[in-house]
């Protein structure tokens, strides 16, 4: 069984082309389910049933680990077996009418009007940091991108003539957000005032720079975001994240169009952006019960 493991391995990577950290989460999960296997006595792949697969997930169920963790074992299990049935070394595929995990959606967390207006106001001064942490901050609540896609930003990807920003989101889909007159003018400041001063020899056209001319990270967007949120009184859990929900709850709150808003976000399925919805309607049920005579 090992020795099928590892020929799955190699074709996950030769074939598929599977990135490592994708490789090294099967291979856990499934040197995990062989070892249950072993346990069981089992040793030829047709000798795995359904009730045995329900067996393993139990097991995962009964060690804590999460519905997500369960539900990417059994994927990890499932795209084995579909392989072993693919190449003929087993005779049926016994993962075919096992259902994943249900997992629990959790709202995401966002911050509320007042708290997002603390953070944009929390970069005080004309220095050439103060003005990029400001340009940045405007940015992010102005068009709910991701951080990755925010550090990732060119000069060039800036349209303020046109009040708009490129952005290259995943999958490699590119959209055109609009940026609003605060998160232009920001921009323009920044640009002018900050950047110059941040940007040394070979700086390149990374927009946003580090105090070492070099392109900002994502962990050191983060690290600026948590210190300017408690500069700003805000000593809650922040992320850049939060501020993406917050741009999504804040729009849907406002009366904007859910379709407008998956646009926005760059999602491909409207479902990821419904999430918002149930914000909102959370909201209402909360403000319900607190302020009517018979919430």
């Amino acid at each position: 069984m090992n020795e099928l493991l590892d020929l799955y391995i190699d074709y996950a990577r030769v074939e598929k082309g599977l990135a490592p950290s994708t490789l090294e989460n099967y291979s856990r999960d499934l040197s995990r389910y062989l070892d249950f296997l072993s346990v069981r006595g089992v040793r030829r792949v047709d000798e795995v049933d359904a009730g045995l697969i329900q067996s393993f997930l139990e097991q995962l169920e009964a060690a804590d680990l999460g519905a997500r963790s369960r539900t990417r074992a059994l994927v990890s299990v499932r795209m084995f077996h579909r392989f072993l049935l693919a190449e003929k070394i087993a005779q049926h595929n016994p993962t075919a009418r096992i259902d994943s995990p249900r997992t629990r959606r959790t709202l995401p967390r966002f911050l509320s009007k007042a708290d997002v207006q603390r953070l944009l106001e929390s970069p005080k001064g004309e220095g050439a940091l103060e003005l990029r942490d400001r340009a940045m901050f405007e940015l992010l609540y102005a068009t709910g991108l991701r951080v990755s896609e925010l550090v990732g930003l060119h000069i060039g990807d800036l349209q303020l003539q046109t009040g708009c920003v490129r952005v290259m989101g995943k999958r490699s889909k590119e959209r055109v957000v609009p940026l609003g007159d605060p998160a232009s003018r920001s921009l323009r400041d920044y640009l002018d005032r900050g950047r110059p001063d941040l940007a040394g020899q070979g700086a390149g056209q990374a927009l946003f720079l580090s105090n070492k001319a070099a392109p900002l990270t994502r962990q050191g967007f983060w690290t600026i975001m948590k210190r300017r949120a408690q500069e700003a009184g805000i000593f809650r859990p922040i992320s850049p994240h939060m501020v993406r929900h917050s741009f999504a709850t804040h729009l849907l709150e406002n009366g904007a169009d859910l379709r407008v808003v998956q646009t926005l976000l760059g999602h491909a399925d409207i479902s990821t952006t419904q999430i918002y919805t149930h914000i909102s309607r959370e909201r209402l049920k909360k403000v319900h019960r607190a302020f009517h005579p018979r919430g």
